[in-house]
């Protein structure tokens, strides 16, 4: 028996997947409170020379006096904690994860031929290469005199993220459009710490270190760009997630509902940015946050896409749904399949209580089938996932039938390799 690399896989994708989640909330944390700290900050009498403000915290039993210099200290310390690995590794898992699944799945998760004839490795050139291109474009308008005006900047960042949902969403499948607009928020979040703000607080050390008083400019640019990534935040949560949704990232609006979850962003952030710095507590943004999120439900509703039945039997497979169509074994599982999913994973769901195929996966055509030739054996031959509850009474034969087809078909394709 050839050793199974789907399992294999599948558990290198689930730590990728883990590393990902860890290191996002390390960064996301320390953002958000650093962000909180320096809102907070309060001017009082007695401040060391050169602090703008200091606070007072208490957590863990003890109680923590901080005080924040706007350009430098005089002397730098001995001990310098810096912030920045939690970042990098965050980006460099999400696009482990983001090679891995989409990639290496690109035939199933990344490539639409409704959309875009593609082979694979020109999708993965769009893949990679609109994320160095965003950034190049970003990187251009924050250096230009519009840095100046930044909430000008800011519109024509949001302008310019809708635009990019959009044009995913013409040439991806809809769950690769919405998680590419992450993978490409997060890359300009990323290339802001490891390309502006760090270097430009080198810059101030090696200032320092010398015995040179630092120039405020570097400040001021680092903290343009640390406001950037702070209002991007929730947005990027969101789109990571919304591969689980297909009311998000199947829905014909998907990107427009992308673009109005930037708006909620902004919104939540500046509630919360507006209360840390002893402004008052502005709740119309909570009301402005629901309308949004109220219009966006409206918009996966309206725009739930999906190719009718009839086109799906018509569809032509492509050559790696073919070897699994033509493996031994496959007219027995599009039985079982059939027999024992397609109540729930139906273009009209007809099982009570699914009104939508669960994650947006059809299996009503032998090419439904091929398609979802890897999830099926994982979900319902290996382990038994699904049906849940096996609800639908999946016989443990059936399960193996499932096993053997799939390892018949994996089988003929490393032999043609």
């Amino acid at each position: 028996m050839i050793p199974d690399i789907t399992i294999i896989w599948e558990w290198i994708g689930f730590a990728i997947r883990w590393t990902h989640v860890i290191t996002a909330i390390a960064w996301i944390g320390s953002s958000f409170y650093f962000v909180a700290l320096d809102l907070g900050l309060l001017k009082v009498p007695g401040l060391p020379k050169g602090a703008h403000g200091e606070e007072w915290q208490v957590h863990g039993g003890g109680f923590y006096h901080i005080n924040k210099y706007l350009v430098a200290p005089e002397r730098m310390p001995e001990h310098l904690t810096w912030f920045k690995w939690e970042s990098y590794a965050t980006w460099l898992s999400g696009a482990a994860l983001l090679m891995v699944t989409y990639w290496a799945g690109a035939e199933l998760f990344l490539i639409d031929p409704a959309k875009m004839e593609l082979a694979q490795w020109q999708a993965i050139l769009i893949s990679g290469g609109s994320l160095a291109i965003g950034w190049l474009i970003y990187d251009t308008l924050c250096k230009s005199k519009l840095g100046e005006t930044p909430t000008v900047l800011m519109l024509l960042l949001f302008v310019a993220l809708v635009i990019m949902g959009w044009g995913y969403d013409q040439i991806f499948t809809g769950r690769a459009a919405l998680l590419h607009l992450g993978a490409f928020t997060a890359t300009i979040m990323t290339a802001n710490v490891f390309l502006v703000i760090m270097p430009n607080q080198r810059i101030v050390v090696a200032d320092l270190k010398a015995g040179r008083a630092p120039d405020p400019k570097y400040g001021k640019i680092a903290k343009l760009r640390s406001t950037h990534n702070n209002y991007l935040t929730l947005p990027v949560i969101f789109l990571m997630l919304s591969n689980h949704y297909p009311l998000a990232f199947a829905s014909e609006y998907n990107w427009l509902i992308a673009a109005l979850v930037f708006l909620m962003g902004v919104t939540i952030r500046h509630y919360f940015n507006t209360m840390h710095a002893r402004k008052g507590d502005l709740w119309w943004t909570w009301a402005v946050t629901a309308i949004l999120f109220i219009a966006i439900m409206a918009l996966s509703s309206l725009g739930l896409r999906q190719v009718p039945l009839e086109e799906a039997e018509a569809r032509a497979l492509t050559p790696t749904e073919q070897r699994f169509a033509a493996a031994e074994g496959f007219d027995d599982v599009t039985n079982y399949v059939m027999g024992r999913c397609s109540m729930c994973h139906a273009r009209e769901p007809f099982y009570e209580g699914i009104y939508h195929a669960p994650k947006g996966v059809f299996l009503e055509t032998p090419g439904d089938i091929a398609r979802a030739a890897r999830e099926i054996y994982l979900q319902a031959g290996v382990t038994d996932a699904m049906p849940p509850a096996n609800v639908s009474f999946m016989e443990d034969a059936e399960r193996d039938a499932i096993i053997r087809w799939y390892r018949a078909a994996r089988g003929t394709e490393v032999a043609a390799n």
